[in-house]
């Protein structure tokens, strides 16, 4: 039997919106008189908010400072730079609109709420995803495989006849222990190492190679 589902990440896979977490985070940082680096943004790329947030305050040594000093300024900046211009990647909507044509398609994000649903609005594609799984919603993030069962439930479709599409490690390694198929679309400028890629089924430059035929390159799924 073929494929039950296709499931999405947002950051990074529909809309270039790591660059926007980037540089929120480096001005974040820099009011503190602190650097964020780029080692530092691969450590909280693809986790919940609580958990990027605890993953701030600790790589910038903010002793007990409340997370929400640290979420709220953050997510504000994505939010603001998301509505000046939204990064749309190549290939996005058409890949998602695509799958939807034959699966049923959910967004599964560890993104918080509010910058989920900006970019679902200004994009159209509240109308087109089936399910939308949210990290606040999911106590542990990205890489524990929670988020993608969740969706999986929603969908009424077995994890192991899923498949995600991704761009982060943590990502990767949640699908991977979903027991999920992926496909890895590494987002410009953040680049995964060969033992992360080697998790995927497939490796794409961008949405634009997204097609039906590819999934079905993957073979039939077992079980």
């Amino acid at each position: 039997m073929g494929f039950d589902a296709v499931i999405f990440d947002m950051d990074g896979v529909l809309v270039d919106s790591e660059t926007c977490w980037m540089e929120s985070r480096v001005d974040y940082a820099a009011g503190l008189g602190k650097a964020w680096t780029l080692d530092d943004q691969h450590a909280v790329m693809g986790r919940n908010t609580v958990e990027w947030a605890a993953g701030m305050r600790e790589r910038l040594a903010l002793g007990d400072v409340p997370l929400d000093s640290i979420i709220e300024p953050v997510r504000a900046g994505v939010v603001r730079r998301l509505e000046a211009h939204l990064p749309l990647l190549p290939g996005a909507l058409e890949a998602v609109q695509t799958a939807a044509s034959r699966y049923p398609v959910a967004l599964a994000s560890g993104s918080p709420t509010l910058v989920i649903d900006t970019v679902m609005r200004l994009s159209g594609l509240e109308h087109v995803f089936e399910v939308k799984v949210y990290g606040d919603d999911i106590a542990r993030g990205k890489p524990a495989p929670d988020i993608y069962f969740e969706a999986a439930r929603q969908l009424n479709a077995r994890p192991a006849h899923c498949i995600g599409i991704e761009d982060s490690a943590n990502g990767l390694r949640a699908l991977h222990a979903a027991g999920m198929a992926s496909i890895a679309v590494p987002s410009p400028g953040f680049s995964l190492p060969p033992d992360v890629l080697a998790l995927a089924g497939r490796v794409l430059p961008s949405l634009e190679f997204f097609s039906l035929a590819l999934l079905k390159g993957f073979g039939r799924c077992e079980g």
